[in-house]
């Protein structure tokens, strides 16, 4: 058998072998994950560990860190053992009608969060919560 070296793709650059669900949404990526945290401060004090730093938000409501790439993020208002991935889209109106067009379904229409960024999530015919973010 014939070893061959890994390739390495660029979706970005890729556009042939882009689904046309991929080409239809305009968007940054994963950039955030929020974790339900009901007890804010331990849960604060274990991602400060993780994270070993310091969070670059942190009120009663919310509790964010900026790692490399990512956004962690701990809400106390979210479900334990439910967390939530989020993609940056340009537009969250147009993403969600192509997801719901190719069978998600709406879980939390837009809603502005602070500072003109909207939020929405859907469901996946799995039961996958995928969460929208739109920044102004």
């Amino acid at each position: 058998m014939r070893e061959t070296a890994p390739v390495a793709l660029n979706l970005r650059d890729a556009e042939d072998v882009m689904s046309p669900l991929q080409g239809e949404i305009m968007s940054d990526g994963m950039k955030t994950i929020l974790f339900p945290a009901p007890d804010l401060e331990a849960s604060t004090r274990v991602f400060t560990a993780l994270l070993g730093m310091e969070p670059a938000h942190a009120a009663a409501y919310y509790v964010g860190y900026e790692t490399p790439g990512l956004h962690v993020g701990l809400v106390p208002q979210g479900h334990p053992g439910v967390t939530v991935p989020y993609w940056h889209v340009h537009d969250i109106g147009e993403a969600i009608e192509v997801l719901v067009d190719a069978g998600a379904t709406i879980s939390q229409k837009p809603q502005e969060v602070g500072g003109g960024r909207l939020v929405a999530t859907v469901t996946d015919p799995a039961g996958n919560l995928v969460g929208l973010i739109q920044n102004p």
